[in-house]
């Protein structure tokens, strides 16, 4: 722990994680994939967005940690070492890479599309990348295939998912203190 770490840092990570975990719940399976549409994309990009650096990888961590340990918080209320191990474990690890890049990128700036690219780069590109990888790695598919079913279907939704948290985190973001 950094001995600037405070009560503020631990309130805004909780109610990051907390809010992860519940956008979980919102899922929408899709038969060609091992993977489902969810909601935690768009708290991912929130947090990025809203929270210091190090705040986002810490609601993130948090999020992670409880489901490792059995709390129902990943998609569709799975729980366990097994899902982060699993064709969906890459996208998970994403997310804590996600938030952060996308917390460093749109750093102490509202500009809105400031927050944009940095929804889309953190957001999109960092997860897919570790998520496609990890699916190809598992499965063996291909990354060609791996691609077609860990990515291509949910680019429509994660776009949406950008101008949702952009615009959230333009009017959110002049009444946090978290930056």
């Amino acid at each position: 722990m950094t001995k600037n770490f405070k009560l503020k840092d631990m309130m805004y990570s909780s109610i990051f994680a907390a809010l992860i975990s519940v956008l979980g719940y919102v899922v929408i399976p899709l038969p060609f994939s091992p993977v489902p549409v969810t909601g935690q994309t768009l708290g991912i990009m929130l947090a990025g967005q809203l929270l210091a650096p190090f705040q986002a990888f810490l609601s993130v961590f948090i999020f992670i940690l409880l489901g490792v340990a059995g709390v129902p918080v990943f998609s569709g209320g799975r729980s366990g070492i097994g899902v982060l191990a699993g064709p969906s474990g890459g996208y998970i690890v994403g997310f804590l890479v996600g938030a952060v890049v996308i917390s460093l990128l749109c750093r102490k700036s509202n500009n809105i599309w400031k927050l944009g690219g940095s929804a889309i780069v953190g957001g999109i590109i960092v997860v897919y990348l570790l998520g496609v990888s990890r699916l190809n790695f598992l499965t063996g598919m291909g990354l060609e295939k791996a691609i077609v079913t860990g990515a291509l279907p949910f680019i429509p939704g994660d776009i949406l998912k950008v101008i949702a948290a952009t615009l959230l985190a333009k009017r959110l973001k002049p009444h946090l203190k978290s930056r």
